[in-house]
């Protein structure tokens, strides 16, 4: 099979869809794989370390979009992007189809198969493509959260782990999920002082079995939400329902109460955001204040980092991957049911339930549509 790795283009994406290592895997099984020119540059991959590992470097994304039969990519297709994808093109990266509208009907336009790393699962019903990144923005948040408190940001002038006779800064995190769990891996390191809320009492006690008394797991349908939001420094939004818009969990009155300079990390920005007055903001402009609070909600956080963000995402990615080049979407998704969750739009269809009731629009069963 051919297949392409176009460079990012979003605005200060610098991750790319593939490693050299990933390449040769590959390449060693006979697929032929064309990089984009200076790609993975940013990353830290040098258009040598790709023509060493088998790959054919290309000038132009054209030239990628019109040649292979199955894109792989880290971003969601940018729109000047998804006019060049073909009919029956395999498209292979995050997609966030649920927060997108405008993208969801230009890939359904395009009858492409759209199989999105955020919603492949594993037997145990968590979402082994998405947990790499989500770790890498969970941790990111804390880091990122740390530098908004700081005076000359318009944060609080706090730092996280206070001082000698100080006390810390209050951490307070949405869900304790992937990234919920790495955010509390940071700030704890910090010697903040750290809630982590969550609505299942499982989880909770996981947490407090790892962390401790570092951490003050709290059950989210007991606590009073709106004095624990308002008494923060730092709030770190990480809520999901996998492949549908995330939940409004803080209201815009919450986001009032909260201390002049106090600072929101809104990591579910990615699916609209679990905050109402959060808006996507990029690497370049990462903040903004509503209410006299800073808001953090960088779409594309792990961009940051590219090369820790690549190589984490390409073991996840890497196995789902070669079974597409090995033996074609339709034996791969039939075999495997995990994999099958990653299909979203297939030929012009919406087959994830949570994309479809984002927008009101038909969802037709992913089995029945390959079945025939």
């Amino acid at each position: 099979m051919i297949v392409g790795v176009p460079k990012e283009i979003k605005l200060q994406e610098h991750r790319i869809g593939l490693t050299p290592e990933s390449v040769k895997a590959l390449t060693d099984k006979k697929h032929q794989v064309l990089v984009e020119d200076n790609g993975g540059f940013e990353a830290g991959f040098t258009n040598e370390d790709y023509i060493k590992a088998g790959a054919k470097i290309v000038k132009t994304p054209q030239e990628i979009f019109k040649t292979a039969e199955l894109i792989v990519k880290v971003k969601e297709p940018q729109m000047n992007e998804v006019e060049m994808i073909r009919e029956g093109q395999i498209i292979y990266t995050y997609l966030h189809l649920a927060a997108a509208k405008e993208l969801t009907l230009g890939l359904m336009k395009s009858k492409s198969v759209c199989i999105a790393y955020e919603t492949v699962t594993d037997d145990t019903g968590r979402l082994p493509l998405l947990a790499p990144m989500s770790a890498v923005a969970g941790r990111m948040s804390i880091q990122a959260g740390a530098h908004s408190l700081e005076k000359n940001q318009k944060g609080r002038g706090l730092l996280i782990g206070g001082a000698p006779g100080v006390e810390s800064a209050n951490v307070v995190i949405l869900g304790g999920g992937v990234v919920g769990e790495n955010a509390a891996i940071i700030a704890t390191g910090m010697r903040g002082k750290v809630f982590v809320v969550d609505k299942s009492v499982k989880r909770l006690e996981e947490l407090h079995k790892q962390f401790g008394d570092k951490i003050i797991p709290t059950d989210s349908s007991k606590a009073d939400l709106n004095k624990l939001i308002s008494e923060c420094d730092l709030l770190v939004g990480g809520v999901l329902i996998p492949g549908a818009e995330a939940p409004k969990i803080v209201t815009k009155e919450m986001v009032k109460s909260m201390k002049r300079g106090s600072v929101i990390v809104d990591v579910a920005i990615d699916q609209g955001g679990c905050v109402e007055t959060s808006k996507p903001t990029t690497h370049a402009n990462p903040t903004y204040l509503v209410d006299d609070v800073v808001h953090y909600c960088v779409a594309n956080m792990p961009g940051g980092v590219p090369r820790t963000s690549t190589m984490a995402l390409n073991k996840a990615t890497l196995p789902l991957l070669l079974k597409l080049a090995d033996q074609g979407y339709k034996k791969t998704l039939q075999e495997n049911k995990n994999y099958l969750a990653g299909l979203n739009i297939y030929r012009g269809k919406i087959t994830f339930k949570g994309v479809s009731d984002a927008f009101n629009l038909d969802y037709f069963s992913p089995s029945d549509l390959l079945s025939n």
